[in-house]
């Protein structure tokens, strides 16, 4: 018969802090490609306000031969300027030491090219799913 050892709290929870040590902390581009992520992006702004932001799409562009990664993010904080219905286009670029982080989109041109593309992909993703039956419900409506 196989015995369990047993440990204390304190030593699970020292043996918990040196399992996280180990594991390499997430960075930016992690978070945004991990499709199973539901948290929220937190961005901290010039004055140094935290700003929560639901991520709703990712989409590489070419720009004038650059190939660059886009954010569409809608913003759950509120921000002065930006309506509850609206969202923000950023590009991901690398800072002086080789991270990854985000900043706005400041060419008009190309953020409204990154929403017309993020509308190309949601109508793609309806043509490619197949239509609900449309049997009556009771009250004679259809679905």
């Amino acid at each position: 018969m196989k015995q369990h050892h047993q440990i204390s709290f304190e030593e699970a929870m020292k043996e918990i802090d040196k399992r996280r040590k180990r594991e390499k902390p997430k960075g930016l581009l992690d978070i945004l490609l991990d499709q199973d992520n539901k948290d929220p992006i937190v961005l901290t702004d010039e004055k140094g306000k935290q700003l929560a932001f639901e991520q709703v799409a990712i989409i590489p562009y070419d720009v004038e031969g650059d190939k660059i990664l886009y954010v569409v993010l809608k913003p759950i904080t509120k921000i002065k300027g930006i309506a509850e219905d609206e969202a923000v286009v950023f590009k991901v670029i690398e800072d002086e030491v080789g991270n990854a982080v985000l900043c706005v989109e400041n060419d008009e041109i190309v953020a409204i090219e990154i929403f017309n593309k993020y509308y190309d992909m949601l109508e793609e993703a309806r043509k490619n799913n197949p239509k609900k039956s449309t049997k009556k419900r009771k009250g004679g409506t259809s679905t």
